[in-house]
């Protein structure tokens, strides 16, 4: 199952569902968290010019869907067992309608105290550090957890395929689902108000950005 099946929206961009109730609610996948993350105008370009980036021709992500398929077929039951993992659920697809957000786990893992976390597999190298993109995505997955398993989410962890597989831990708390409620909060009034938000502050990142020449 794709991310991707879910993320339609009412004005054709990629990213956002719209479904219509008794008022018309939005909701935010992962994905589209990424692209605020990278930059918040993002959101503004896609959702509300309906302006496609073609990220399906960027060879990371599409080695990383590739990745996120064949997930299944990758052994590495003793990491599991290292952290304290008692079960998984694989592929797993959730929704919040209380926090408007909805995606896929890769895999949703019930640890030895009780507590649930979420496990990422990403197709990359692990630089010295945990990216901020890939800590966000994991607190968000573990939001989703914590509202449709009522279970405590304190951690998520991160498989670093191109590095031999290797598993990073991320701490998640209050403060960190907080902050994730806010970004979700201004993603949706973008796309709701249509307004202009700030760019990024990380100025490196606007010299290989694919609206980098209609950005003002």
């Amino acid at each position: 199952m794709n991310e991707n099946q879910f993320t339609m929206t009412a004005n054709g961009a990629g990213g956002l569902q719209t479904q219509t109730t008794d008022t018309d609610t939005i909701y935010v996948t992962a994905s589209v968290l990424l692209e605020y993350l990278f930059c918040p105008r993002f959101i503004y370009f896609m959702n509300c010019l309906c302006i496609d980036q073609n990220e399906d021709k960027r060879y990371k992500v599409v080695k990383g869907r590739e990745v996120h398929e064949g997930r299944e077929r990758t052994n590495i039951d003793y990491l599991r067992t290292r952290i304290g993992c008692v079960n998984k659920e694989v592929g797993v697809y959730m929704a919040s309608a209380k926090h408007h957000i909805h995606g896929i786990v890769d895999e949703v893992l019930t640890l030895s105290d009780g507590t649930m976390a979420p496990l990422d597999y990403k197709y990359a190298e692990y630089r010295e550090t945990v990216f901020r993109t890939q800590k966000y995505q994991s607190i968000f997955y573990g939001m989703l957890i914590k509202e449709n398993y009522n279970r405590d989410v304190c951690r998520g962890y991160v498989c670093y395929v191109r590095s031999k597989n290797l598993l990073k831990e991320i701490s998640i708390g209050e403060r960190e689902f907080d902050e994730m409620l806010r970004m979700v909060s201004e993603i949706i009034d973008i796309t709701q108000r249509g307004c202009y938000p700030r760019g990024t502050k990380f100025q490196a990142a606007c010299i290989d950005c694919c609206y980098r020449n209609i950005c003002v």
